[in-house]
C-alpha cells in the first residue's frame, strides 16, 4: 500500500516502469489478501482447507491469479529493462506509457483466465481419482499445466534479461575505456544490476522453489489426506509464508531503496530549511 501510495502522489507515474511497479504492489497486495482469506477459513473451518469443499474455490482461485499476475509483473519489469538500456545500441523501440498500460491489461487477463479456471469447471469437486492432496478441489493435472510453464519462465526469462543488460552495460564501459573517458558511472550501474539480479534470483528462488516442489510432490504422491497429516500440510503452509515474504521483499528490492528514500528526505528537510530562512530574512 506504501508503494501504491507514493507512486500516485508523486509525478514519476507517468514513466513506463513506475506503471509496472505500481502494478507489482497491486499484485503483491491481492496476494496477501488472499492468503489472510485462506488463513481465515483455516482458523473458521480446518477441515476445508485439509480435505477439500466448494468454499475453497474462489479464495484459492483468487491466490493463483495474484500469484501469475506477479510472475508476469516480475517479467515484464526484466524486459521493460534490458528495452531501456539496449535502446541506443541495436533497436529503436522505446517503451511508452501506452505501452506499459497495454502490458498490465493483458497480465491481468491472462492472469485472471488462468488462475480462474477452477472455478469455470477444471477443478476435482466429483472426481477423487486426479485430486491434489494439498490444494484440495483442484485437480492435479490443473496444477501442473499452471506451475511448470510458470516457474520456467519467471526464472529465464529474468536471467536472459538481465545478464544480456550486465554484458551491455560492459560493453559500454569496455568502449568508453578504449577512448580515454571515465567509466564509473558504467561501473557503478553495472554493479547495481548485478546486485539486483541476484537479489531477484535469490527471492524467486526461495519463495517459488518450494512451491514447485509441492507440486511435484503432488503429482506423485499415491496417499490419502489423513497419511500426510501434519507434517505435509505444514510444508504447505510454509510456501504460503515464502510467497508472503516474496510480496514484502519485491517494493524492497524495486522501490523502496533505502539510500533514494534518504536523499528525497534529507532534500525536502534542506529546502523546507531554506524556505524558512527566507521567510525570516
Amino acid at each position: 500500500c506504501t508503494v501504491i501510495f507514493t507512486r500516485l502522489a508523486t509525478r514519476d507515474l507517468h514513466k513506463p516502469i513506475s506503471i509496472l511497479f505500481c502494478n507489482l504492489a497491486v499484485s503483491d497486495l491481492f496476494t496477501s489478501f488472499s492468503g489472510f482469506w485462506i488463513s481465515m477459513l483455516f482458523i473458521t473451518n480446518p477441515d476445508i482447507t485439509i480435505f477439500g469443499s466448494r468454499d475453497m474455490l474462489a479464495p484459492y482461485a483468487l491466490y493463483t491469479t495474484s500469484i501469475l499476475s506477479t510472475i508476469y509483473n516480475l517479467v515484464s519489469i526484466g524486459i521493460e529493462r534490458y528495452l531501456a538500456v539496449a535502446e541506443s545500441i541495436r533497436t529503436r523501440f522505446r517503451v511508452a506509457r501506452n505501452h506499459s498500460i497495454a502490458v498490465v491489461f493483458i497480465n491481468w487477463v491472462l492472469a485472471f483466465f488462468l488462475g480462474c479456471l477452477p472455478l469455470m469447471g477444471w477443478n476435482c469437486l466429483h472426481a477423487e481419482r486426479n485430486i491434489s492432496v494439498l490444494y484440495s478441489p483442484f485437480c492435479v493435472n490443473y496444477l501442473i499445466f499452471i506451475a511448470i510453464p510458470n516457474v520456467v519462465v519467471a526464472f529465464i526469462v529474468p536471467l536472459f534479461t538481465y545478464l544480456r543488460i550486465i554484458i551491455i552495460l560492459r560493453k559500454r564501459k569496455l568502449r568508453m575505456k578504449a577512448c580515454g573517458q571515465a567509466t564509473g558511472t558504467y561501473k557503478s550501474a553495472e554493479i547495481q544490476v548485478a546486485r539486483t539480479s541476484i537479489s531477484i534470483w535469490l527471492l524467486a528462488l526461495v519463495s517459488y522453489a518450494p512451491f514447485f516442489a509441492g507440486v511435484i510432490f503432488d503429482a506423485t504422491n499415491q496417499r490419502c489426506h489423513t497419511d500426510l497429516y501434519p507434517g505435509v500440510y505444514i510444508f504447505r503452509n510454509c510456501t504460503a509464508m515464502l510467497i508472503t515474504i516474496n510480496c514484502l521483499g519485491n517494493p524492497i528490492l524495486y522501490t523502496l531503496r533505502l539510500r533514494t528514500l534518504g536523499a528525497k528526505l534529507k532534500a525536502l528537510r534542506c529546502l523546507s530549511a531554506n524556505r524558512v530562512r527566507a521567510c525570516t530574512i
